[in-house]
């Protein structure tokens, strides 16, 4: 369950804007389409892998001047 602390002074757009938020930090939308098909475990470590070698190679730049 998702609780929210809205002050009076704080608008209904502010309110909802901290709901999607926190809704977004749980993951339950993007474990819902993950699980709409199936997919092999071997490309799922593929993915992995390369989302994982592209944030390397960011960091990599960030840190070179």
């Amino acid at each position: 369950m998702i609780l929210i602390n809205v002050k009076e002074s704080d608008s209904l757009d502010k309110a909802l804007k901290k709901f999607k938020k926190k809704f977004e930090k749980t993951g339950v939308v993007k474990e819902l389409r993950a699980r709409q098909s199936f997919e092999k475990p071997c490309i799922t470590k593929r993915m992995q892998k390369i989302r994982a070698a592209y944030r390397q190679q960011m960091q990599r730049q960030e840190m070179e001047p």
